[in-house]
């Protein structure tokens, strides 16, 4: 972070540690200034992962929590019973909900719709610009454009983050230069937030590259620098208001 000029971070429990989430509580703990702590969502069918998070952020001090729909029990989906009761949790917590749609947009477009109209005080952050990549068939069109109409909700956010993962292309990944364009005009720089995925972006481009790549990639488009200036720290710094301290 110093290296490449980052002042604060928001981190996201890794999957690796499941719903242990003591290494992240004590980083938060030791780096108050430093760090705003996204925890995990437990969908446990039995219902604790609703006191969980509630502690956790009671508690614990998270800011955030994400969906990960893939440790929904199997056959499950995220508007079940115990995922609209966490989200609506974190809506009365007033802590956004990252959505990770690793597998496609399109498996969860339907879930995410109907969360998002039944829970309308509920954040929501699209984690790494919701796994579309540059459309290169119908399918993949179609769930960029899908994308882009949840900017009709206003509680939706997107993150432009791990570009590696959506971009067909090395470094600096300049394919993704249409859909920040389009990203930007649907959503607004200020509904849109930069971020590194660390660690995984480190044999990739490293993480100062991973910043350097979305002024590349933004100068293509090209972003004003107030909008550029949103997506590099305004707009999380604006959602999660008086988390980082100067």
């Amino acid at each position: 972070m110093e290296e490449a000029s980052v002042d604060g971070a928001l981190i996201v429990q890794p999957i690796n540690h499941k719903f242990d989430h003591s290494l992240v509580t004590s980083a938060l703990k030791k780096y108050p200034n430093k760090f705003v702590g996204c925890c995990l969502a437990n969908p446990a069918e039995d219902g604790s992962g609703i006191k969980q998070l509630e502690d956790l952020v009671l508690k614990d001090g998270y800011r955030a929590v994400r969906f990960n729909p893939y440790l929904w029990p199997s056959g499950q989906k995220m508007t079940n019973e115990v995922g609209k009761a966490m989200f609506s949790k974190a809506g009365d917590l007033g802590v956004p909900v990252g959505l990770l749609c690793m597998k496609g947009l399109n498996l969860h477009i339907s879930e995410i719709e109907e969360l998002c109209t039944e829970f309308p005080s509920t954040t929501v952050l699209l984690d790494h610009l919701a796994f579309c990549k540059p459309p290169m068939n119908d399918e993949e069109k179609l769930a960029f454009s899908e994308l882009l109409k949840l900017s009709r909700f206003s509680q939706v956010y997107v993150k432009f983050s791990a570009m590696f993962r959506v971009s067909r292309m090395p470094f600096p990944y300049q394919d993704l230069t249409p859909q920040l364009a389009e990203v930007v005009s649907s959503f607004g720089a200020n509904r849109i937030m930069w971020g590194s995925d660390f660690p995984y972006v480190v044999p990739e481009c490293g993480y100062k590259g991973a910043k350097e790549a979305v002024s590349l990639v933004a100068s293509q488009v090209p972003l004003s620098p107030t909008e550029l200036e949103w997506i590099m720290g305004r707009t999380v710094t604006q959602l999660f208001k008086g988390q980082w301290l100067p």
